[in-house]
C-alpha cells in the first residue's frame, strides 16, 4: 500500500495505441501446432516482452529510474523486466533479468515458471526487486484499454489489453484485423508525450513484423 501511493504521487500520463498482431498470432498458431504442448510455448507476453526491449535499446530514458531529490534521470544498461501476475493474494511483480540476451522462447520459459512459483508463493525477495521497466498483461481478464499505475522509481509501464477484431481501411477496402491495444502510462517528469508516442509506436512495428530479429537472439 505504502509503494503504491508513493507511485501514485508521480504525475502520470497514458498514451494508448493500437498492433495489428494478425501476422504474429498466425505465427504463434503455426509455432504451436509443430512443437506440441509439451514443449515452451510462444506467449504473446514473452513476444511483447522482447519487442519492449528492443524499443528501450532505441529510447534509453525508459529503462531509467528517477531520483526526485537529486533531480536526476539514471539510465539502466540492464534489461530487468518486471510482469504483474495476478495472484489470490494481489498482483505481484517478479523481474525477468538481462532480457536482452535472451531469445523469446526463453523468455517464455522462465516467465511460466516464475508466474507458477510467484502464485504458489515460492518466489524470493530478491526476484522481486531490481526491475528497470514494468509489463501488466490484463487480456486474461477482458477490457479495451486502462491506465496502469508506475511501478517506482522506474518511469513507465507497458499495459496491455485484450487483444480484438476490427474491421479497418486497407487501400480504400474493408479488412478484418486482430488489434492488440497497448497502454503507455509514464511520468510525465521525466518522459514528454512526443517521446512516449514514439517508443509506443515502435513496439507497434516490432509487434506488427515479427519475422524481424525479434523473434531470433539478442536485442
Amino acid at each position: 500500500m505504502e509503494h503504491l501511493t508513493t507511485a501514485w504521487a508521480a504525475p502520470h500520463v497514458t498514451h494508448q495505441d493500437l498492433a495489428d498482431i494478425g501476422s504474429l498470432e498466425a505465427l504463434r498458431a503455426s509455432y504451436a501446432e509443430q512443437v506440441g504442448e509439451n514443449q515452451p510455448q510462444l506467449t504473446l507476453t514473452a513476444v511483447v516482452i522482447k519487442a519492449l526491449v528492443h524499443a528501450l535499446h532505441r529510447f534509453p530514458k525508459f529503462n531509467a529510474s528517477l531520483d526526485p531529490e537529486a533531480e536526476e534521470l539514471i539510465l539502466k544498461h540492464y534489461y530487468h523486466i518486471g510482469v504483474a501476475v495476478d495472484t489470490e493474494y494481489g498482483l505481484v511483480v517478479p523481474v525477468l533479468r538481462n532480457c536482452d540476451k535472451k531469445p523469446v522462447l526463453k523468455i517464455a520459459d522462465e516467465l511460466e515458471e516464475i508466474a507458477e512459483r510467484t502464485r504458489r508463493r515460492k518466489v524470493t525477495l530478491e526476484e522481486l526487486r531490481g526491475g528497470t521497466f514494468t509489463v501488466t498483461n490484463v487480456g486474461g481478464i477482458g477490457g479495451t484499454a486502462f491506465s496502469p499505475v508506475v511501478n517506482a522509481p522506474e518511469v513507465a509501464i507497458l499495459g496491455v489489453a485484450r487483444a480484438r477484431r476490427e474491421v479497418v481501411l486497407n487501400a480504400g477496402q474493408p479488412k478484418e484485423r486482430l488489434m492488440l491495444p497497448l497502454c503507455l502510462s509514464f511520468d510525465h517528469r521525466a518522459i514528454n508525450g512526443a517521446d512516449a508516442a514514439r517508443f509506443t509506436r515502435e513496439i507497434v512495428r516490432l509487434l506488427e513484423a515479427p519475422l524481424l530479429p525479434l523473434l531470433h537472439g539478442q536485442a
